[in-house]
């Protein structure tokens, strides 16, 4: 299933929702494809979705979720790639 969250992240003058899988990378790039995403708002697992997209993404079938519930469930998943892994 994707997931994303609200839009609430201010960067470059826009503000940012994040777009994720819990079933696999391919599903979501599948997705945000479907909506219209450049791959290059892909950052290690998950898409940088701005706020005028956050609607369409929910019309097309993602689920609107909570930042920390968004997390939750990517890293239940397995998908969840940090920025720094521990230990570097």
């Amino acid at each position: 299933m994707i997931f994303i969250d609200p839009p609430l992240w201010p960067t470059r003058g826009r503000v940012w929702s994040h777009l994720v899988s819990d079933e696999s990378f391919e599903e979501l790039h599948a997705f945000a494809e479907r909506l219209g995403m450049p791959p290059r708002a892909f950052e290690r697992d998950h898409y940088d979705v701005p706020s005028e997209l956050y609607e369409a993404a929910i019309t097309q079938g993602a689920e609107p979720v909570g930042c920390q519930e968004l997390l939750g469930r990517l890293t239940r998943a397995g998908l969840r790639r940090p920025k720094h892994p521990r230990g570097a």
